[in-house]
């Protein structure tokens, strides 16, 4: 317990200085847990006998990433593009690579690639509109990728506490046997008043913000699940053991992958800053 603790200061603290740095340092960080990321599911799905394509997975992310930072309306052609040579390969490549290895490299991609492709357009987006607060001024983008993550530590944090206390009925029991209706509850509960709050501190209209974290909970809770469903199919525990105490990247970032696209559309989508 205390090797967790002590790694998620220390994680808290490096996220909060590449979330404020932005720009390359930001960008760079991101690359890199899409890559790691990748490494791990990869991994994963070969103790099944799939064959990930790692190195065209590699080349693929590295085309989302810069397609998100450097001309973010490709993002759009890249995506389908990515599919379609996934499955290419299985013609090309059929002595090795089989149509399952094909779809497994491409939904792996776009299931990784694509959360953290968004991340990285969050963090950019109206990089001259700033909120000022007590606590310091921050742009849109800045501190919509904070409540992003925000938001996700409180659901997994409200859901992990209100389910211990008062956890009674399984949400789902055939995969994630810890997890109970009551935490879920609680996780709606809490995340949509904490996002509501940071609404309040930002003076950002209630009703949407409060919508918002509502929506962060849910997501992060599906988020969570179709790891605990991956998992369960390769037959592992943890992703990987690169951040000591916590598993893998993709088993810190299994929420964000699914809250990440919702910040970033629902900010699109949902006009905040003319109420």
């Amino acid at each position: 317990m205390l090797l967790r603790i002590i790694t998620g200061v220390v994680g808290i603290a490096a996220a909060a200085f590449v979330i404020q740095s932005g720009g390359e340092i930001f960008a760079g960080a991101t690359l890199l847990l899409m890559f790691l990321a990748w490494f791990e599911y990869a991994r994963a799905f070969a103790e099944r006998g799939l064959g990930i394509s790692l190195f065209t997975g590699f080349i693929a992310l590295g085309l989302m990433w810069y397609a998100a930072w450097q001309v973010p309306e490709f993002l759009a052609v890249a995506c389908p593009l990515i599919i379609m040579v996934m499955l290419l390969e299985s013609v090309l490549l059929r002595g090795s690579t089989t149509i399952m290895d094909a779809l497994a490299s491409g939904a792996g991609l776009i299931y990784i690639g694509f959360p953290f492709a968004c991340l990285l357009l969050l963090r950019n987006l109206l990089p001259d509109t700033t909120f000022t607060t007590e606590i310091g001024d921050f742009t849109f983008g800045n501190a919509f990728v904070w409540i992003m993550f925000i938001g996700t530590w409180a659901s997994d944090t409200f859901a992990y506490f209100t389910g211990t206390a008062i956890g009674r009925h399984k949400l789902c029991p055939s995969i994630s046997p810890n997890k109970t209706i009551e935490g879920f509850l609680g996780s709606l509960v809490g995340t949509t008043a904490v996002i509501a709050a940071l609404g309040y501190l930002l003076q950002l209209p209630l009703p949407e913000m409060a919508i918002l974290g509502l929506l962060v909970a849910v997501f992060a809770t599906l988020g969570d699940l179709v790891e605990s469903v991956a998992k369960r199919y390769v037959g592992i525990k943890d992703s990987g053991n690169i951040i000591p105490g916590h598993g893998g990247v993709w088993d810190r970032f299994d929420s964000v992958l699914f809250t990440a696209p919702l910040v970033y559309y629902f900010v699109q989508f949902v006009n905040l800053l003319d109420k």
